[in-house]
């Protein structure tokens, strides 16, 4: 198997936990069959091989993001106009997967981005509570929970074939738990901590071109 065959296993093979504390809900996009040819054709296009690759991981995926797509980072807009993948979803944008697009244009386009990196999650499926976007990280009931989920998602991302000299983590406070779980199982040589692109779209557009520079430099 190649590095996109292993990843899509892992990510169509995943089981939601039967319940979550305080009303928490999670969103599997990978039981609905669109999700699934969807993200099937986006890691056969850009992962058949066995090259090496730098991870990424931002907290869970959104519900307008890879909460629809499957794809981490990427809404139903920018998996078809940067990554080429026709889909029938909603046309719904999320902002940090704007961002993660700029990005992508700057490095060279999503060929060269994705020959390189593989984008994902501590915890790979969206969490919601009240109608809104929640972090794994929100409560600490829940962070408890989902923890050997997160450190069994860390093992199978390593085993598709990552570079494990440093990872990327997406968002500051993100940082505080990969950097715990990464205390106690040595997964990787050093954490390369950036700004969540939410946050940079939500409070600091004004100096999109800064963060951009950062980002460019941390994938490159």
């Amino acid at each position: 198997m190649n590095f996109g065959q292993r990843a899509l296993a892992y990510f169509l093979n995943i089981k939601s936990p039967v319940s979550l504390p305080n009303n928490v809900q999670i969103i599997n996009p990978y039981l609905n069959g669109e999700t699934r040819e969807t993200a099937g054709r986006f890691f056969r296009k850009f992962f058949a091989d066995n090259e090496k690759r730098r991870l990424a991981f931002g907290i869970n995926p959104g519900r307008f993001g890879g909460g629809i797509t499957g794809v981490s980072f990427t809404d139903p807009v920018t998996l078809q106009k940067f990554c080429g993948i026709k889909n029938g979803f909603d046309k719904r944008t999320e902002l940090s997967s704007e961002f993660i697009y700029m990005l992508v244009e700057k490095y060279g386009g999503a060929e060269k981005f994705y020959s390189n990196n593989f984008l994902s999650a501590l915890y790979p499926l969206a969490l919601i509570k009240d109608g809104k976007n929640y972090n794994f990280y929100d409560e600490k009931k829940l962070y408890s929970l989902l923890k050997p989920s997160i450190i069994q998602t860390i093992t199978a991302h390593i085993g598709f074939g990552a570079l494990t000299d440093a990872v990327i983590c997406l968002g500051r406070k993100n940082s505080l738990y990969l950097n715990e779980i990464n205390e106690e199982k040595k997964f990787f040589g050093r954490i390369i901590v950036l700004d969540h692109p939410r946050y940079i779209m939500q409070y600091k557009r004004k100096s999109l071109d800064k963060y951009l520079g950062e980002y460019l430099s941390a994938f490159r």
